[in-house]
């Protein structure tokens, strides 16, 4: 609310007529007159009229979510609850972070979100009870939420919009764009969407024409080191692995997640070993060479096994670019001096 403060101008104006009496005067004197001094006028004081501020007009906005549902919006929304830290990423680095009402648990980037107040754990179900109270005119859902909950939230009146389960870049862009414009930061979007299209063919420009592509293997969880999860073809590491001049070890399967055993790495050999097990898992160079039977593998003879922050691939957000370029320089650095 705009305040406007009026100051009234007082306008004094004093007309001074004076006279002066003439004395008694014998009959044979003659007197004068006194001169009179003349009125002083002064113009009108008007004052500038200013038209009314004109309020633009707010126009409802629809768009379709990921499950094909219809999302209308009156205007940009002002609360917001994130179910999902890829969401609360694109949020803040959008420039609306100041919007987050509250957050899932595992939103922690940027360092911002951990002020938001958490909604608890996701699972089995959201705790629906927790974000009514937090009166939020947008909820925004992911491809990890689950559907029941998107329908038992709209059921409570709840506007719901549910982001996309990312295949490859094109719908994290798509995502991007579409919370610009539920959030009123559509212009915010398209700089986003457009400055990691130029990072990634920057990085896409320097391992295109690579020949020389050394087998990687991208461990995701290791709980059991002897068979660690790792990721399979079209999956995002998968994708970023490419594009980063590298072949994935985990195409040797047909799943998108899988655990591989350590004589199958044995046999493909990698001559890398990178650690997103190490964000969540702790999991370090060190330990890996301790394992049964890891000696006989090239990258851990060549002690080419890094730690790296699974977040950055694992999460659909802005910041899948920075984890492409991680990756880039971590296997091809010569084309990165």
């Amino acid at each position: 609310m705009f305040r406007k403060l009026f100051f009234p101008a007082l306008l004094a104006l004093s007309v001074l007529l004076g006279a002066c009496a003439a004395p008694a005067a014998s009959p044979t004197a003659t007197v004068a007159p006194t001169p009179v001094p003349p009125t002083a006028t002064t113009a009108p004081i008007v004052e500038p009229t200013t038209a009314p501020a004109v309020e633009p007009t707010l126009e409802p906005m629809t768009l379709t979510d990921s499950l094909g549902r219809e999302v209308t919006l009156a205007a940009p929304a002002q609360r917001i609850v994130s179910l999902a830290p890829s969401n609360t990423e694109i949020v803040f680095a959008l420039g609306a972070g100041d919007k987050l009402a509250g957050r899932d648990d595992f939103s922690d980037y940027p360092a911002e979100a951990l002020k938001v107040p958490s909604i608890g754990s996701l699972y089995p179900n959201v705790n629906a009870e927790v974000i009514v109270a937090l009166k939020p005119d947008l909820v925004l859902a992911a491809g990890i939420t689950n559907p029941d909950d998107v329908t038992a939230l709209a059921k409570l009146g709840l506007t719901v919009y549910t982001t996309h389960n990312a295949t490859g870049l094109a719908d994290i862009y798509s995502d991007i764009l579409a919370v610009g414009r539920l959030t009123g930061h559509g212009a915010d979007a398209e700089k986003l969407v457009a400055d990691m299209q130029a990072r990634v063919e920057a990085v896409t420009a320097r391992t295109a024409a690579l020949t020389d592509k050394p087998k990687v293997f991208y461990e995701i969880d290791a709980t059991d080191p002897a068979r660690p999860y790792t990721a399979g073809p079209g999956t995002f590491v998968d994708q970023l692995l490419a594009m980063a001049g590298a072949a994935n070890v985990g195409n040797v399967s047909a799943e998108a997640y899988f655990q591989i055993s350590v004589e199958e790495l044995v046999a493909q050999d990698p001559a890398m070993i990178i650690l997103g097990s190490y964000t969540y898992g702790g999991q370090t160079p060190e330990m890996v060479k301790a394992r049964v039977g890891w000696d006989k593998i090239a990258a851990v003879k060549n002690d080419a096994v890094y730690t790296f922050d699974d977040n950055l691939v694992s999460r659909p957000g802005p910041r899948i670019v920075e984890g492409l370029e991680t990756l880039a320089m971590l296997i091809h650095p010569e084309l990165f001096k």
